[in-house]
């Protein structure tokens, strides 16, 4: 059956009710707090080049009498600030022409802007996923509302019934993309979703539904406007997500079991399974829910099961998907086939399975958190951005942060190259290609997600930096891109070992590659933008595994985390019951103290 524009209608596109587009309208129409954007970092020091970030969620109203930041436009540069790089203008320019429209209001930006490709496919559709970067950038420059439009956008799509083929989908799945299609007889907009029925594969995405909480956290933090997060159809809406990644079922492990796909690698590239990027967002995505949710009757609920999968998840994940030189050597001395609780090789993974690879990359200072793990199988590959999201959720130690940035600068040819950044590293070939990726022409060796360099990972490479307190990593990769980016028309990726070649079905003019530099360039210039995306370690979670240069970890007596018994390890955990300062709630939801006490 042919829709609007010859697009074949599917399960996902449906009428609007109209009780619904009332209560989208509501919601757009609300009239917003009057505050200007607030540094999302209280304390900046640029002697110690350390950034101490604060994450409750009251703290996105500022103390009284605190200083804020004033938008920062491409035509209104701020008093102080170093002068921009030609680029960005250009960027700008370009960025603003791939905005999408719904009914005279912004809602997103298409995913490329390139007139001289013959088959557009789906990149004139909005990408959850690749909006991110774009909404970052219009945040930071003052610009929230675009932002708004397309959150509840989504969610309203997010109610939709989901049918691939005779089977429905979840409540709770958000889109891949949307598309808004123009009918110039009756003059009217209307949604077109694909929730996975169209797309490469058939796979739908798991990490729409994270971005979209962490967005919302985001869009909060710079705004200070909690009406929007405290909506109940936003309140509904992470409830629908959380209820998808958080239901009982076989899961021996604490990490979320995904399908080829499912992510920003779209392709069949050997990630089935508990692949890194998911399970960092899946760990932010909680966090960032775990600030927002209510505890009210439906919400409590969740904040428990959130609370308890966040210890197991960070657990597991710094516990057995990390990797450095000295785990290395354990690994490759492993012995097999242990049985019981106390075995030492708990997935029995096989030494003689370790890529040969592997041992010559591994600095002897550096590490990372490996790209998959599951029964017998080690995935040892380098996955950028579940290790960058690692870092800015706080999923990696501080010493396990400052690992990676040991790793990025000892092994700068590898992960850097001449065009930043390798999406992951090494890239497969011969007949591990063939088996792996079944074959695929777009995956072959360094090029696209196999081994291919993405300049849209600048933006988390460089908010991984400067919360590091390792900027001039991140200036040096800006540095080199800003070499190519522009006279190359802005390239979705590059092929080559060391990305020196424009890939070979690389989009020109792609927008997250834009928005991508653009905030990359803007957090430098004001590092107070990383609280948007960033959030701090909670202490309550630290630590979870032994230090290999600060003495052995005391185990629990209740069999819990093992924990430091160190004087310092008594400490107060702070509840995410908060005190919302402006909500008519404030006598009901105050901020609670809670002592915890380490048993030895």
């Amino acid at each position: 059956m042919e829709g609007p524009g010859g697009m074949r209608k599917v399960g996902s596109y449906l009428s609007m009710t109209e009780a619904s587009e009332m209560e989208l309208s509501r919601l757009l129409d609300r009239p917003k707090l009057h505050i200007e954007r607030q540094r999302s970092l209280d304390e900046l020091s640029v002697a110690t080049g350390t950034l101490r970030a604060v994450d409750s969620y009251e703290s996105m109203y500022p103390p009284s009498g605190a200083p804020r930041s004033a938008p920062d436009t491409p035509n209104t540069p701020a008093p102080n600030s170093f002068e921009p790089h030609l680029m960005v203008a250009d960027a700008w320019d370009a960025l603003r022409r791939s905005l999408v429209f719904f009914r005279g209001q912004p809602v997103g930006t298409i995913a490329a802007y390139d007139h001289a490709s013959e088959e557009v496919l789906n990149y004139d559709q909005v990408f959850v996923r690749d909006f991110v970067p774009s909404a970052l950038a219009f945040l930071m420059n003052g610009e929230p509302d675009i932002v708004k439009n397309f959150l509840l956008k989504t969610l309203h799509l997010q109610g939709w019934e989901k049918k691939i083929d005779r089977f429905k989908l979840g409540e709770g799945v958000m889109p891949a993309s949307f598309k808004v299609r123009h009918d110039p007889i009756k003059k009217t907009d209307h949604l077109v979703a694909d929730f996975g029925e169209s797309a490469i594969g058939r796979v739908a995405p798991v990490d729409s539904g994270f971005w979209w909480i962490i967005l919302l956290r985001a869009y909060t933090k710079s705004t200070g406007d909690l009406s929007l997060a405290e909506a109940p159809e936003c309140q509904k809406g992470m409830r629908l997500i959380l209820s998808l990644c958080l239901s009982e079922g076989f899961d021996t492990f604490p990490t979320l079991l995904c399908s080829d796909g499912c992510s920003m690698i779209d392709r069949r590239m050997g990630v089935y399974g508990y692949p890194i990027e998911i399970q960092a967002l899946f760990f932010m995505a909680l966090r960032c829910a775990l600030a927002m949710l209510k505890h009210d009757t439906e919400g409590k609920e969740f904040v428990e099961r959130i609370v308890k999968r966040l210890h197991a998840l960070s657990y597991h994940m710094r516990s057995y998907f990390w990797l450095d030189f000295q785990q290395l050597n354990d690994i490759y001395r492993y012995k097999t086939e242990e049985y019981s609780h106390t075995a030492v090789n708990k997935f029995n993974v096989i030494p003689d399975s370790i890529p040969d690879w592997v041992f010559d990359f591994m600095p002897t200072r550096g590490g990372y958190f490996i790209g998959n793990l599951s029964p017998a199988m080690m995935d040892f590959r380098w996955f950028a951005h579940g290790n960058c999201i690692a870092i800015l959720s706080s999923l990696a130690t501080p010493e396990q942060s400052m690992a990676i940035m040991d790793l990025l600068e000892a092994r700068w040819e590898e992960l850097i190259g001449e065009m930043p950044l390798k999406i992951t590293y090494p890239a497969i070939e011969s007949h591990e290609w063939r088996i792996v990726t079944g074959c695929d022409p777009k995956n072959t060796r360094w090029s696209y997600h196999n081994g291919g360099s993405w300049p849209v990972l600048l933006w988390m490479l460089t908010a991984a930096c400067i919360k590091t307190g390792r900027p001039q990593i991140a200036r040096r990769a800006i540095e080199q891109a800003e070499n190519r980016l522009l006279k190359d028309g802005w390239p979705e990726y590059y092929d080559g070992k060391h990305g020196r070649y424009i890939g070979k079905q690389a989009r020109k003019f792609q927008t997250w590659s834009i928005a991508g530099y653009l905030v990359a360039k803007m957090m430098l210039e004001d590092p107070s933008h990383l609280g948007m995306i960033s959030l701090e370690e909670d202490k309550a979670m630290k630590p979870l595994m032994k230090s290999r240069s600060c003495g052995k970890l005391w185990p629990r007596s209740d069999g819990g985390l093992p924990l430091d018994p160190s004087p310092s390890s008594f400490f107060h955990r702070i509840s995410p019951a908060i005190d919302r300062r402006s909500s008519p709630r404030s006598s009901d939801s105050k901020l609670l103290v809670q002592p915890c006490f380490i048993e030895s």
